[in-house]
């Protein structure tokens, strides 16, 4: 019987910017990351993880929620879609 791993959660908000820019995650346990969007500037309307292949459009309507792998200590860089908003997920 496997036992049950505890999701890892954590919300970004998303506003003049990523609050916060960093969060941390324990490896080996599924985590995700939930983006809170509360601005209309353009330049956020993305967000990037180009490493994980993914591209979220943050206006859409519905949940911003990304999984993030965590089989393997490191860090995962994101960005807005203009590359100039920056933040990271960190699995340590």
């Amino acid at each position: 019987m496997a036992l049950f791993k505890r999701k890892q959660k954590a919300t970004i908000v998303v506003d003049k910017g990523y609050e916060p820019s960093e969060v941390h995650f324990k490896k080996g346990q599924p985590a995700q990351v939930n983006f809170k969007v509360k601005t209309d500037n353009a330049c956020l309307e993305k967000v990037v993880f180009k490493d994980l292949g993914i591209t979220e459009d943050l206006f859409a309507s519905g949940a911003h929620t990304i999984e993030i792998p965590t089989e393997q200590a490191g860090e995962f860089a994101f960005s807005c879609g203009m590359d100039m908003f920056h933040g990271k997920v960190v699995i340590e």
